[in-house]
């Protein structure tokens, strides 16, 4: 853990999270769970809580923000524009990293500035106990990144997209400058 928290009201707040989205599945009309199944639903599938996977990043922002054009589940391409690199240490010693230093790309659609910053990326529980098509994280700092901001990412956070749930739904795939060679079991997990 990168950071001073309170882990007992981290965990809470993130168990709260967790609820509220069960909830949104179940009952919601734009939840992505078919209507003839959200019966039968009992909530999402989720890796325990784990401090370990809250980790600090460094900040390099992209001035000259490229086009990255990222395949989706239909067969289609979507444009973003990669607007900054986040880069973290993951010390885990199971892993095997050369020097325990991880980077991520984080993007925006070519539309105005206000979104989130969309961190999608495939890890070595991809397609065993997370969703085949990778997972998805959105991060919404306090002001504009500047170089050698630190930004909080929590991977307990990362989800599976709609189209895990649905075929109605075409997603953006994690490209693979995102696709990190560490397992991180934390977040949404796919059965």
């Amino acid at each position: 853990m990168s950071d001073s928290i309170d882990v007992d009201r981290w965990r809470a707040d993130l168990e709260s999270k967790r609820a509220e989205k069960d909830e949104f599945f179940a009952e919601h009309p734009q939840s992505p769970i078919p209507p003839d199944a959200r019966d039968g639903f009992e909530g999402l599938a989720y890796f325990d809580p784990d401090p370990t996977y809250r980790v600090t990043t460094t900040a390099t922002v992209h001035d000259d923000p490229e086009v990255v054009l990222m395949d989706t589940t239909a067969g289609r391409e979507m444009r973003y524009l990669r607007v900054a690199t986040l880069e973290f240490d993951l010390d885990r010693e199971d892993e095997d990293l050369d020097d325990g230093t991880v980077a991520l790309a984080a993007y925006r659609q070519e539309s105005p500035n206000e979104q989130p910053l969309f961190v999608p990326f495939r890890d070595k529980t991809t397609g065993q106990q997370t969703y085949q098509g990778g997972r998805y994280m959105e991060l919404e700092p306090d002001r504009d990144l500047e170089d050698g901001d630190e930004i909080v990412v929590d991977f307990n956070l990362a989800y599976s997209p709609f189209c895990a749930y649905s075929d109605t739904f075409d997603c953006p795939l994690p490209p693979e400058e995102n696709w990190l060679e560490v397992a991180i079991p934390a977040g949404e997990r796919y059965e």
